[in-house]
């Protein structure tokens, strides 16, 4: 069996080539049409060649138990609180025994303690654009429609560290910590961790 897999999903323009990369962006499946994908202009630059179309809600065309790491970065916020929970079982299945998943995502309390701090006619706004949980202005044109349907950037749950924590033990993790930047003993995981992604954010690892 080979354990020496390592898979990221939702991983935009960062695919280092000793990964599996995965994203589940329409835009993604558009640009594979043979003939007509090369003139899709959703985002500024097409992925690259190397990004495969997966869906880890729906399960990553990969073995089960066939990773040795797992990593994401800004994505389950994306989920509901229902889909986050299949997210993470289906994370599970993918890992072999001492498997690593690691991740960073937005973290709730930071926010919620600068807006608890600041008094200002500001704060509110600053939270709800921070957490990604509001909505400046609602596109009316089906064009608008459409590009927030195919960039899916909707924040649809924020968590803080405790509340990810028992997700990830109910889901049958083990050894989860609170994780930093470059700080894990494997580092493969270095050649996707993006550093700018990690300030003022909430990294976890875990294992099976």
């Amino acid at each position: 069996m080979n354990t020496g897999l390592y898979v990221q999903y939702g991983c935009g323009w960062c695919t280092p080539e000793e990964w599996l990369n995965f994203d589940a962006s329409p835009t993604l499946r558009l640009e594979k049409i043979p003939g007509i994908g090369r003139f899709i202009k959703r985002n500024p630059k097409p992925f690259p060649p190397n990004v495969r179309y997966g869906d880890i809600l729906l399960g990553l065309p990969v073995n089960p138990n066939s990773c040795k790491g797992v990593y994401c970065s800004h994505v389950l916020e994306h989920f509901s609180h229902e889909d986050l929970k299949i997210a993470l079982r289906n994370t599970h299945a993918l890992l072999a025994e001492e498997g690593r998943f690691r991740f960073v995502l937005p973290d709730l309390r930071y926010y919620a303690v600068r807006y608890m701090d600041d008094y200002s006619a500001v704060s509110a706004c600053e939270f709800m654009k921070g957490t990604g949980l509001g909505q400046w202005r609602r596109g009316k044109k089906l064009g608008e429609f459409l590009a927030e349907w195919l960039g899916n950037t909707r924040h649809r749950w924020m968590w803080d560290f405790a509340s990810m924590q028992a997700e990830l033990a109910d889901a049958g993790f083990r050894n989860i910590r609170k994780a930093f930047f470059n700080d894990s003993e494997d580092p493969m995981f270095l050649r996707v961790e993006e550093k700018e992604r990690w300030e003022n954010c909430l990294g976890f690892e875990c294992g099976i």
